[in-house]
């Protein structure tokens, strides 16, 4: 098992924990948004953006800088909420989701916001983004690392799978693909919509290093990212099993908060159980 001794897991989970306290306030003033998926990802955001990612809030544009792409941009609060955790900007900001003129709108702007690498929203693409952008790090020798997350509903996507062979034929070790695997989309469960049983034997038959973590245990998270760094010759999809509306009861594994705000007085029992 690897070093963990100059991780603080403590830090990591205080750092989610304020994470999702920031999705369920911002979603609440605007009444409108996707808690789900935001929940469930917070803790891999937190492993990324406060131990894993080389990246620097003050330079965001700094050449040498690792990748992050949320494929999966309906999420977009929690990446919000990490990069005003993080500083890219004031936290008070968080308040202005989803209003007219406000950069946090209801998917990531690379125009508008400092931190967001890439525009998305429109499933399917961050992978084929992502490979692209790892692939010219590659060829200009770049060390900088790309990472994407993605929603387990988006993979039934076709070209999510054109990206994982053009990824794995063109071994761009550089890549490391997260996937949220909550099992619910907006339709419903994943597996009564388009089953995508048998993922980690897909992925590997996709050229693909497959690595199954527990997507809420911060050990888990950042073990996998360093073994990701060990793999050469292709990329590393990390299948994280995680719960929608993680942190929350009463949106846990629930249906309804796929894309569903949390009205005055659900924020008020979320953010006791947050507390």
């Amino acid at each position: 098992m690897p070093n963990s001794s100059n991780i603080d897991f403590n830090y990591l989970a205080e750092k989610a924990k304020t994470i999702r306290i920031h999705i369920i306030n911002m979603l609440t003033m605007a009444g409108s948004g996707h808690p789900g998926g935001s929940l469930s990802a917070a803790d891999i955001l937190s492993a990324l953006f406060f131990h894993e990612l080389n990246h620097n809030p003050d330079k965001p544009e700094w050449a040498d800088r690792d990748r992050f792409i949320l494929s999966k941009g309906h999420a977009s609060p929690v990446l919000y909420a990490t990069l005003a955790e993080c500083g890219y900007f004031p936290i008070k900001y968080l308040n202005t989701l989803r209003k007219i003129g406000s950069s946090l709108q209801g998917h990531p702007d690379k125009l508008s916001l400092p931190g967001v690498e890439m525009s998305t929203g429109s499933l399917g693409q961050g992978l084929s983004l992502s490979t692209g952008l790892a692939l010219g790090l590659l060829l200009n020798k770049k060390q900088s690392r790309v990472y994407t997350l993605l929603g387990d509903g988006e993979i039934q996507e076709g070209m999510v799978w054109e990206a994982a062979m053009a990824a794995a034929h063109y071994k761009v070790d550089n890549l490391v693909a997260i996937l949220d695997r909550n099992t619910l989309q907006i339709d419903g469960p994943t597996e009564e919509v388009m089953a995508l049983s048998s993922l980690k034997e897909k992925w590997q038959a996709f050229g693909w290093q497959v690595i199954t973590i527990d997507g809420h245990n911060l050990e888990q998270i950042c073990f996998a990212f360093q073994e990701a760094k060990t793999i050469k010759g292709k990329p590393t999809m990390i299948i994280a099993n995680t719960i929608k509306g993680k942190g929350v009861s009463f949106m846990e594994g629930q249906l309804k908060y796929h894309g569903v705000a949390p009205s005055e007085e659900e924020k008020v029992k979320a953010l006791e159980e947050l507390a």
